[in-house]
């Protein structure tokens, strides 16, 4: 999706899961399918034996459901109920929302199209059905891919500071520490596990609970 938002002097790089929703999507399929458990793919991740990438194809492509299941998950991950409202407040404070996710744009599209928002994102290409799972895939060829993660987050936000004076970072998750910090303390947003490692390593940053806390600073402060 393009951001219909014509402002590009301020930039905020927005994780998905478990940022602009209340859960990940990765967390609801293992509880309603812990049967894809017994792969053991994520334990395999955290030996170094495969990439967290690889790990979540192997894990998403293992479910076998009929699409209604997998949506109600998507209702159960609880995107940001004030999204379609903040989007365009944070643009008309001169904010241009970009996703950076590590999960897969099948579901993070379909979320957003239900908010009714439409944002530039950097996700896994994927689709899903009934007799292959959640066929999630490496990014065509460019400078925003990682062979870790798929999309190279670092990437994403190296290049908005190129374009923008005034760059922003808002996570949750592992994949979230390096991206994050590039930017400032006071345009680092964290909350699970990246606010645990930030204090653990020293680092400043804003606690968030909700996406809209971090939308709601920024238009506040503007740059």
């Amino acid at each position: 999706m393009t951001n219909p938002c014509r402002c590009t002097s301020n930039i905020l790089v927005s994780d998905f899961d478990g940022t602009m929703t209340r859960l990940d999507f990765y967390d609801l399929v293992c509880q309603e399918f812990p049967e894809i458990l017994r792969l053991g793919a994520w334990e395999k991740y955290e030996a170094g034996e495969i990439t967290h990438f690889e790990a979540l194809r192997q894990i998403f492509s293992s479910v076998r459901s009929e699409e209604f299941r997998i949506l109600e998950i998507l209702r159960k991950m609880e995107i940001e109920p004030k999204l379609g409202e903040v989007v365009p407040e944070l643009c008309h404070a001169g904010w241009k929302v970009v996703v950076a996710s590590a999960g897969c744009d099948w579901y993070i599209e379909k979320l957003l199209s239900r908010a009714g928002v439409q944002l530039t994102v950097y996700a896994n290409p994927g689709e899903f059905s009934p007799e292959t799972g959640l066929a999630m895939r490496l990014p065509p060829p460019s400078d925003f891919v990682s062979p870790e993660l798929g999309v190279n987050k670092v990437a994403v936000v190296r290049d908005a500071m190129n374009r923008s004076p005034h760059v922003a970072f808002a996570g949750d998750g592992r994949p979230d520490l390096a991206p994050a910090l590039l930017v400032p303390p006071r345009r680092r947003f964290a909350k699970s596990w990246l606010a645990k490692k930030l204090d653990e390593i020293g680092e400043g940053y804003r606690s968030f609970d909700r996406w809209s806390d971090v939308a709601e600073i920024l238009i506040e402060e503007g740059t």
